[in-house]
Formats: C-alpha cells, structure tokens, sequence
C-alpha cells in the first residue's frame, strides 16, 4: 500500500480521482490563478475567505500557506478571519483560526499594533 501525502486534499483526491485533479489543475492553476486581473494576493485572500465562509477547512491550510506565498501577511489573515466573523459566523471564525494557528505558528506581530 502507498502512501499519500493528506496535506493536500488535491493530492489526496488525485489517488481515487484523478480525472478530477486534473479538470481543477487544468482551468484553476493554467488560466484562472494567473489572470492578471485580480493580483494572486487578492485571489489568495478571496480565497481564503470563501473557504471559511463555506466551511470547507479541509483545503484551508494550503491555501493558507498559498496566501503567505503570494504576499499575504499573518496580520492580515487574523484581520480577514476576525472580520468574517460577524458576516460567516463566530464558530467559523474560531475553526479558520484554530486552523491557521496550526499551519502557520502564532502571530509574530502584536493584532492590535502595540
């Protein structure tokens, strides 16, 4: 038996699906991500907030990572999450955070800027 990286819910899915990895990687990643029409920071924080909006937390920590790659900062993220918690739902709000506290470490800066 192999072993699969869950990491990644793509990766994961790629081993019993892999016609549909391949419709999310071909659109998504070939066409929509690099669009310059949105800036891929901009996407990564859509992203991330259509992710906690839908309750889809398993797909939440690499996209997560994905938006301190593109320019995202922990700051912003706890700023995003905190905001959506009275559009999405406080029990929402509490999971993302739980969750972006465990891919990504602790905020490095002071929330409240002092």
């Amino acid at each position: 038996m192999s072993t699969i990286d869950f990491s990644s819910p793509r990766e994961a899915a790629r081993a019993f699906t892999p016609k549909l990895t391949g419709f999310v990687e071909a659109p998504l990643f070939s066409t929509v991500w690099p669009d310059t029409d949105l800036a891929k920071r901009d996407r990564s924080l859509a992203t991330v907030a259509a992710l906690i909006a839908g309750g889809h937390a398993n797909e939440l920590p690499a996209h997560l990572r994905r938006a301190i790659e593109n320019g995202v900062t922990k700051r912003e993220l706890s700023g995003l999450i905190t905001h959506l918690a009275f559009y999405v739902g406080f029990p929402g709000a509490i999971t993302a955070s739980a969750i972006a506290t465990a891919t990504l470490g602790g905020l490095d800066e002071p929330a409240n800027g002092g």
